[in-house]
């Protein structure tokens, strides 16, 4: 019998679902997943009827408890390390660097890695069962792709602190009140809803949501003049599109715009 793949793949529409596929081992990633991480995030950011991606875990136990830590004591060299070296791949900064909007379903624990996995999606939908944390500190290590860096942008400072130094975990409703989770619900509507939020997302004219997610996250890093030059820069461009004629034309004509992506 074939092994089962550990990462999924499918669309439904403009939609896209990626699966961690290892229920068995928390859907802990291992290289391999990464490095098929990275070409599905590549993959997405270039097909242009896939509007928006869903990343969700197989198994109601986790969405993903991290790296693999059996690949995490194989670095290499410190300069490999840095790199991220053939076997230990960086699954993360692929997913940042999607110009598309990603939505992370969240069931189960949430941590490590898969934490990291979380922060860098745009919007962020959990079961109340969920729990999430960065445990790295208390093995002898800290998080090496968002959890220092990302999660305080949109936790706060004193909140990450808390969470990454003690490496305990919180609950759903925590998370919930300090932002991390958009929105809270119960099991079985996990997948429906952020079905539901990544087509309304996917309705929108794809140059000025993609903008609009640019600018956002660019603007988190610089002063509040240079996110208003960027987020003029982006309003004049898609103000030029012919989706933003046909969204005005629509709203005049009382109809649904259709938006092409031009």
């Amino acid at each position: 019998m074939p092994e089962t793949p550990h990462i999924l793949f499918r669309t439904d529409g403009p939609v896209a679902f990626l699966t961690l596929n290892r229920p068995e081992k928390l859907n802990a990633i291992t290289a391999e997943m990464g490095g098929r991480i990275e070409e599905l995030a590549g993959q997405v950011d270039r097909d242009e009827t896939i509007r928006v991606l869903i990343i969700d875990g197989t198994g109601d136990r986790a969405f993903s408890a991290g790296s693999d830590v059996n690949m995490l004591g194989d670095l290499g060299t410190p300069w490999q390390g840095r790199n991220r070296a053939e076997y230990h791949r960086d699954y993360i900064a692929p997913l940042l660097a999607m110009r598309k909007p990603i939505v992370a379903a969240i069931d189960g624990y949430c941590l490590g890695g898969g934490l990291e996995v979380a922060v860098c999606c745009d919007i962020r939908i959990a079961t109340r069962r969920s729990r999430f944390g960065a445990p790295e500190v208390q093995r002898g290590w800290h998080a090496g792709s968002g959890n220092t860096s990302i999660l305080p942008r949109i936790v706060g400072y004193g909140n990450a602190a808390l969470w990454v130094l003690t490496g305990d975990m919180v609950s759903a409703e925590e998370a919930f009140r300090v932002g991390l989770v958009q929105r809270l619900v119960e099991p079985d509507e996990l997948l429906s809803q952020a079905f539901e939020i990544a087509s309304r997302l996917a309705k929108n004219p794809p140059i000025a949501v993609q903008s609009a997610k640019n600018i956002i996250r660019q603007s988190q890093g610089s002063s509040v003049a240079q996110g208003l030059a960027w987020e003029n820069d982006g309003y004049t461009l898609c103000m030029m599109t012919e989706d933003a004629r046909e969204g005005i034309a629509a709203f005049g004509e009382k109809r649904e715009p259709v938006f092409t992506g031009k």
